[in-house]
């Protein structure tokens, strides 16, 4: 018997504060819940982005005066409507932000969060430098959403280079695993579409990752090209370079289908490193 999911990524673009945020993603939703999707998945920092040098300084707010938050919470209780907000910048309590990704259900209320886990402390050139954790605070938990339609595996963009923390979702039961992000133009035309076909491939899961598009206000630009990835690593949607929604239907029944063709997550076996010094090792 088919699972079928109606889903929808908003691919939007990346804005300096709650209201344009706000004016950027709503339309978009609107639209997703008009044509039948049963969940929205927005991207990283979908509540506003902005850098300053090499620091992101995304708006922020406390979770419960987070103005981008409340307005997404009415709205999922006015569509009757599940969405995840990839992630939002939550005022932490050492003065840093937390990178958090939200679930909501179709009643507006928050069902779970995510506070990602790995910094985007990288230098990709001698004039593009990121430091994520200048400014925020790195989570340390990782977190499966239960859903009415399946158990959600959470990761945030950079996370998607740390394949043990997909495995240890993709094994503790997730059917769908997600990275909202908004990942570089120069590294999402290297890597964006092999690491996430990869991530699919090696744990038999959907892999569904929503992507902000466009240049971000202070420096930096996002790659768009939301994905939607089916076990076998077939690319099933894929949202280019504009902003819009990205919908498909999936048939949650593929991941046991496909974990039963190769169940390599059942074969995994425990294994010891061993460093073997060369020299010694000749007779």
């Amino acid at each position: 018997m088919p699972r079928p999911l109606d889903i929808a990524c908003l691919q939007t673009r990346p804005m300096p504060d709650f209201e344009s945020a706000l004016d950027e993603a709503m339309p978009l939703a609107e639209a997703a819940v008009k044509a039948g999707a049963d969940i929205l998945f927005l991207p990283e920092y979908c509540g506003g982005l902005k850098t300053q040098g090499a620091a992101v300084t995304p708006p922020s707010a406390m979770e419960a005066e987070h103005p981008f938050l409340a307005e997404m919470q009415r709205f999922a209780r006015a569509a009757r409507v599940w969405i995840n907000l990839g992630s939002i910048a939550v005022d932490g309590p050492d003065g840093r932000i937390i990178n958090r990704g939200i679930m909501l259900d179709d009643t507006g209320q928050i069902r779970g969060r995510y506070d990602k886990i790995n910094m985007f402390d990288i230098q990709l050139s001698e004039t593009e430098v990121y430091r994520e954790s200048a400014h925020v605070e790195a989570g340390c938990e990782a977190v499966i959403h239960d859903t009415p339609f399946a158990r959600i595996g959470h990761t945030i963009c950079y996370d998607l280079r740390f394949p043990d923390l997909w495995r240890s979702l993709a094994q503790a039961g997730a059917e769908i695993l997600i990275c909202p992000a908004a990942f570089t133009k120069k590294t999402g035309e290297a890597h964006w579409h092999v690491l996430n076909r990869a991530r699919a491939i090696e744990n038999t899961r959907f892999v569904i990752s929503p992507c902000a598009i466009g240049p971000v206000p202070g420096g930096g630009e996002s790659y768009g090209h939301s994905l939607v990835i089916n076990p076998w690593g077939e690319v099933i949607a894929d949202g280019g370079t504009i902003p819009g929604v990205v919908q498909a239907q999936i048939d949650l029944d593929q991941v046991a289908e496909t974990e039963a063709r190769i169940p390599s997550l059942a074969n995994e076996q425990e294994f010891t490193l061993v460093s073997v010094d060369a020299k010694r090792s000749v007779a």
